[in-house]
């Protein structure tokens, strides 16, 4: 059992530095998240950010999100970060996005046109160890054509987007648990909470 355990981790350590090092070039990413199946790039990276909206033909206009490993790190991202947004990631028994006001150091086509940005702290182990490893955020758009439903697990995945990226991460995908999206809040400087999606 401990044998497999290391076996295990040694595949998920590898298929971790692979990934980084394709996402350091540039490339798009199709991955496994806290919550469902995404498509991700390196949040700080504009071409890259670019060519997400274009697989998933979607309008710039309407922002993605971004995941980070750790709470410690949204002060990067975040002016003025509420004091609220800490307790309120601590609490919540699922995942959670909550979307702030005032973006700063990502890709300007990833903020939008508010100046706010969704971001969610990952606790999932694979996408927790990648944003950690590549040491920058990730963004973290659903693995659809916009208007299309959100697939539950990799087996729902459109073909397309398959094609589209330039990368399918091997781990979780024989997984067929039907995973759900976050849970969204918006969170003004004020410390206003609006709930957007329970």
């Amino acid at each position: 059992m401990l044998y497999l355990c290391h076996v295990f981790l040694k595949n998920m350590e590898e298929e971790i530095n692979k990934t980084c090092e394709i996402l350091k070039k540039g490339k798009i990413i199709l991955y496994p998240t806290d919550t469902i199946w995404g498509i991700g790039c390196d949040a700080t990276n504009e071409d890259a950010v670019k060519r997400i909206y274009a697989i998933k033909k979607r309008s710039d206009s309407k922002s993605m999100l971004v995941l980070l490993d750790s709470s410690a790190k949204l002060d990067f991202y975040v002016e003025d970060l509420p004091e609220i947004a800490l307790d309120l990631i601590e609490v919540s028994d699922k995942p959670l996005t909550i979307i702030y006001s005032g973006a700063k150091n990502l890709a300007p086509n990833l903020i939008a046109p508010d100046g706010s940005i969704g971001i969610r702290i990952t606790d999932e182990v694979f996408s927790n160890s990648l944003c950690r490893r590549f040491r920058k955020p990730l963004v973290s758009t659903s693995a659809n054509i916009s208007g299309e439903p959100a697939p539950a697990n990799f087996s729902e995945i459109n073909p397309e987007i398959l094609r589209s990226v330039d990368y399918v991460v091997n781990y979780k995908k024989e997984d067929k648990q039907k995973s759900k999206p976050s849970g969204i809040i918006r969170l003004e400087k004020s410390g206003v909470v609006k709930i957007i999606r329970e």
